[in-house]
Protein backbone atom coordinates (compact mmCIF):
# COMPACT_ATOMS: atom_id res chain seq x y z
CA UNK A 1 0.00 0.00 0.00
CA UNK A 2 1.21 3.58 -0.75
CA UNK A 3 0.98 6.39 0.94
CA UNK A 4 0.96 9.91 -1.10
CA UNK A 5 3.23 12.33 0.38
CA UNK A 6 1.02 15.05 -1.17
CA UNK A 7 -1.85 15.29 0.97
CA UNK A 8 0.40 14.99 3.94
CA UNK A 9 1.87 18.16 2.62
CA UNK A 10 -1.45 19.91 1.61
CA UNK A 11 -2.43 19.75 5.16
CA UNK A 12 1.11 21.23 5.90
CA UNK A 13 0.67 23.77 3.97
CA UNK A 14 -3.35 25.02 4.82
CA UNK A 15 -1.98 24.99 8.56
CA UNK A 16 0.65 27.55 7.79
CA UNK A 17 -1.63 29.47 5.55
CA UNK A 18 -4.07 29.32 8.54
CA UNK A 19 -1.19 30.31 11.59
CA UNK A 20 -0.24 32.77 9.03
CA UNK A 21 -3.81 34.25 8.26
CA UNK A 22 -4.47 34.23 12.32
CA UNK A 23 -0.95 36.03 12.87
CA UNK A 24 -2.06 38.64 10.73
CA UNK A 25 -5.21 39.54 12.47
CA UNK A 26 -3.68 40.15 15.97
CA UNK A 27 -3.17 43.83 16.21
CA UNK A 28 -0.68 44.37 19.51
CA UNK A 29 -2.50 46.47 22.24
CA UNK A 30 -1.03 50.16 22.84
CA UNK A 31 0.50 49.61 26.56
CA UNK A 32 -0.79 53.40 27.89
CA UNK A 33 0.88 52.85 30.84
CA UNK A 34 4.22 52.99 29.37
CA UNK A 35 3.34 55.92 27.81
CA UNK A 36 2.85 58.30 30.69
CA UNK A 37 5.10 60.35 31.00
CA UNK A 38 6.69 60.16 27.22
CA UNK A 39 3.85 60.47 24.98
CA UNK A 40 2.49 64.52 24.26
CA UNK A 41 -0.50 65.39 23.02
CA UNK A 42 0.90 65.94 19.48
CA UNK A 43 1.77 62.37 19.03
CA UNK A 44 -1.80 61.58 20.07
CA UNK A 45 -3.24 64.27 17.78
CA UNK A 46 -0.95 62.44 14.73
CA UNK A 47 -1.88 58.81 15.72
CA UNK A 48 -5.58 58.91 16.49
CA UNK A 49 -6.72 62.62 14.63
CA UNK A 50 -8.10 65.60 16.45
CA UNK A 51 -10.07 64.51 18.99
CA UNK A 52 -14.23 64.03 19.49
CA UNK A 53 -13.93 66.11 23.20
CA UNK A 54 -11.79 68.41 24.43
CA UNK A 55 -11.30 70.77 27.50
CA UNK A 56 -8.12 72.70 28.62
CA UNK A 57 -8.67 73.15 32.47
CA UNK A 58 -7.75 76.80 34.03
CA UNK A 59 -4.05 74.77 35.36
CA UNK A 60 -3.55 74.27 31.51
CA UNK A 61 -3.85 70.44 31.70
CA UNK A 62 -5.94 68.85 28.73
CA UNK A 63 -8.68 66.76 29.16
CA UNK A 64 -8.80 64.80 25.43
CA UNK A 65 -11.36 62.09 24.76
CA UNK A 66 -11.40 59.89 20.99
CA UNK A 67 -14.20 57.31 20.14
CA UNK A 68 -12.31 54.23 19.91
CA UNK A 69 -15.02 51.96 18.35
CA UNK A 70 -18.65 52.90 17.76
CA UNK A 71 -21.26 50.34 19.46
CA UNK A 72 -23.60 48.55 17.29
CA UNK A 73 -27.28 47.26 17.36
CA UNK A 74 -28.42 44.59 16.18
CA UNK A 75 -31.93 43.68 15.18
CA UNK A 76 -33.11 40.31 13.56
CA UNK A 77 -36.48 38.39 13.31
CA UNK A 78 -35.81 34.60 15.17
CA UNK A 79 -36.26 31.93 12.75
CA UNK A 80 -39.63 29.82 12.76
CA UNK A 81 -41.49 32.17 15.17
CA UNK A 82 -44.56 32.73 13.76
CA UNK A 83 -44.27 30.17 10.80
CA UNK A 84 -46.35 27.68 10.77
CA UNK A 85 -46.09 24.37 7.95
CA UNK A 86 -49.52 24.82 7.02
CA UNK A 87 -49.21 28.26 6.45
CA UNK A 88 -48.09 29.25 2.64
CA UNK A 89 -48.19 33.00 2.61
CA UNK A 90 -46.02 35.74 4.25
CA UNK A 91 -43.34 36.10 6.75
CA UNK A 92 -44.30 39.19 9.07
CA UNK A 93 -42.85 38.01 12.48
CA UNK A 94 -44.20 40.36 15.62
CA UNK A 95 -41.25 39.23 17.69
CA UNK A 96 -37.58 40.95 17.15
CA UNK A 97 -34.81 40.20 18.72
CA UNK A 98 -31.92 43.16 19.23
CA UNK A 99 -28.52 42.98 20.35
CA UNK A 100 -26.69 46.19 20.94
CA UNK A 101 -23.11 47.72 22.33
CA UNK A 102 -21.90 50.79 23.78
CA UNK A 103 -19.59 53.27 22.33
CA UNK A 104 -15.77 52.78 23.53
CA UNK A 105 -13.84 55.59 24.25
CA UNK A 106 -10.36 56.60 25.37
CA UNK A 107 -9.44 59.38 27.46
CA UNK A 108 -6.57 60.63 27.91
CA UNK A 109 -5.13 63.57 30.60
CA UNK A 110 -2.01 65.46 29.27
CA UNK A 111 -0.59 67.60 32.19
CA UNK A 112 0.72 71.43 31.20
CA UNK A 113 3.57 70.58 29.46
CA UNK A 114 1.82 68.65 27.02
CA UNK A 115 3.10 65.13 28.58
CA UNK A 116 0.47 62.28 29.10
CA UNK A 117 -0.70 62.04 32.77
CA UNK A 118 -3.33 59.49 32.88
CA UNK A 119 -5.69 57.31 30.66
CA UNK A 120 -8.61 55.23 30.93
CA UNK A 121 -10.70 53.46 28.83
CA UNK A 122 -14.66 53.59 29.02
CA UNK A 123 -17.88 53.18 27.66
CA UNK A 124 -21.24 55.15 27.46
Amino acid sequence: MRTSHKSGTKHLVAATLCACWLAGCATPRVDWASRVGNYTYDQAVVEHGPPDKYAKLSDGTIVAEWLARRGYTYAYAPFGYGCYPWYHGGFYSSYLDTYSSPDYFLRLIFAPDSRLKAWKNFYR
